[in-house]
């Protein structure tokens, strides 16, 4: 196997794993607000300010994932 199929497969597991686990977490945490949300209304504002933080930060990862993809695209035919 070439060193240029290394990084092509390198880059295609990067790009599965950093979209797939924040995907799962965010449905989970989407989930748990709701629920939260469901038991206390009245708290809905704070659940759903601090829903919005942690979903910005789980879609970081994915970002993070997505720019090592394109650093080892970068090296394939450097």
């Amino acid at each position: 196997m070439s060193e240029n199929a290394v990084y092509a497969i390198g880059a295609a597991v990067v790009m599965t794993i950093s979209t797939i686990t924040p995907a799962i977490a965010q449905g989970l945490t989407s989930k748990a607000a709701m629920d939260a949300i469901a038991r206390q209304p009245d708290a809905a504002g704070n659940i759903r300010s601090t829903l919005i933080v942690a979903l910005a930060l789980m879609e970081a990862l994915a970002i993070y994932g997505l720019l090592i993809a394109f650093m080892l695209i970068s090296r394939i035919g450097a």
